[in-house]
């Protein structure tokens, strides 16, 4: 059994466990501490505190540098059949992870950490959230994000917008079945609307049409 060492509202963790269930094949789940990562560092060695973490076998897999996929590609050649990452999209593939990963993500988790953050119960965990996130961003950066919580909305919308547009033309964002960058798209939505705290902007019909869509796709043996 393959296993997933996660934090549950990561926009990254959340597309592990979509491949996993559109490929039909078993993934345990193991939701780690937010404040607790020696699970994760021990299974890495001391390598690595941030998740995902996957586990196949004797064969334990994380990213290597924050802009690698060594997660999702060794999904994709163990389990998926190179059809999330398929050759003929190499080059615009990249180019829209990374729009994902850079421009999208680091506006659309500004909105969610407050609200997920505020819901810990835990002093000692929030705490340490918290101070996660100010040794990265800054002292007093979660306070900062509710206040600009306003801006912060309709930035998303505006850097949503293109591929709102995207998928006004294909089911999916590169063509008929979904690629890698779907289902990191889903985890950043996934992330940005955890628990209800965000919604998709009403205008984004396409967005949220593609969201269903993806949701319940299977892809064929």
């Amino acid at each position: 059994m393959t296993t997933l060492y996660q934090f549950e509202h990561s926009p990254f963790c959340i597309p592990v466990v979509a491949i996993f269930k559109a490929l039909g094949t078993p993934l345990k789940i193991v939701n780690t501490p937010y404040a607790d990562r020696s699970e994760i560092i021990n299974l890495t060695k001391g390598a690595y505190y941030q998740a995902p973490v996957l586990v196949d076998g004797k064969k334990t897999v994380f990213e290597s540098t924050p802009e690698s996929q060594d997660v999702a590609r060794y999904i994709d050649a163990k389990f998926a059949g190179a059809r999330l990452f398929p050759e003929a999209l190499d080059g615009i593939q990249s180019l829209v992870i990374s729009y994902l990963e850079n421009d999208v993500e680091d506006v659309t988790f500004r909105l969610s950490d407050p609200k997920f953050i505020d819901s810990v119960k835990s002093i000692a965990d929030r705490g340490m959230i918290i101070r996660h996130k100010e040794r990265k961003f800054g002292r007093g950066c979660v306070g900062e994000w509710k206040k600009q919580a306003p801006e912060l909305r309709k930035k998303a919308e505006q850097i949503l917008s293109p591929l709102d547009q995207m998928l006004n033309h294909t089911p999916f964002l590169l063509g008929e079945t979904p690629v890698y960058a779907d289902y990191l798209l889903l985890g950043i939505i996934g992330n940005l609307t955890y628990r209800g705290y965000n919604t998709i902007p009403a205008r984004l019909t396409a967005l949220k049409a593609w969201e269903k869509r993806i949701s319940i796709f299977r892809y064929k043996n």
